[in-house]
């Protein structure tokens, strides 16, 4: 016999009381939660080994070979003043995009007719299958983001739409992208 006894989830109808509902493992095991616990991952030590492009600087803080993250991707992206993505969607994926610094416009819509911005502070949601292109808003002032999504693979699906704003000058692909 196991200190992992799963019968005991079977006692709780013998009236102990609620101060007995907690889980009987970590009677056994006090220390059960200390490698699998929380985690702090500083922000000196995320993993620059993203795929990268020109004007971004991208690193991942939480995915599955950093912490055995299984259903969230999370990490920041620094976006050069003016860069811009061509047109895209991620899949089934969802991405929750939140601004430290400066300033965000994201177009989308079949022909990215839709628009909104967003600073400091802000969070932005992409849903999944949105046609969608991220601008850095700003000609002078980089752009600080941390985005989170809803798996760490990575999907990224190329648009053949022309997009509003030309993303001549400087490519802003994300975390995600293989470019």
């Amino acid at each position: 016999m196991s200190g992992h006894d799963h019968d005991h989830h079977d006692h709780h109808h013998h009236g102990d009381g609620p101060h007995h509902e907690h889980h009987h493992d970590a009677a056994a095991d006090p220390d059960r939660w200390k490698h699998d616990g929380i985690r702090v991952i500083p922000a000196d030590k995320l993993d620059p080994n993203v795929p990268s492009t020109a004007g971004m600087d991208r690193k991942a803080a939480i995915n599955f070979a950093r912490v055995g993250a299984q259903k969230l991707w999370a990490g920041t992206v620094t976006i050069r003043p003016d860069a811009k993505t061509g047109a895209h969607h991620h899949g089934h994926l969802e991405s929750v995009i939140y601004v430290v610094r400066g300033r965000a416009r994201m177009r989308w819509g079949e022909s990215l007719q839709f628009v909104a911005e967003a600073g400091p502070g802000d969070f932005i949601f992409v849903p999944p299958y949105v046609p969608h292109q991220e601008i850095n808003a700003s000609p002078d002032e980089v752009l600080e983001c941390v985005l989170v999504r809803s798996d760490g693979e990575a999907i990224a699906v190329n648009l053949d739409i022309e997009p509003v704003e030309k993303p001549e000058s400087v490519l802003w692909i994300d975390p995600i992208h293989r470019g």
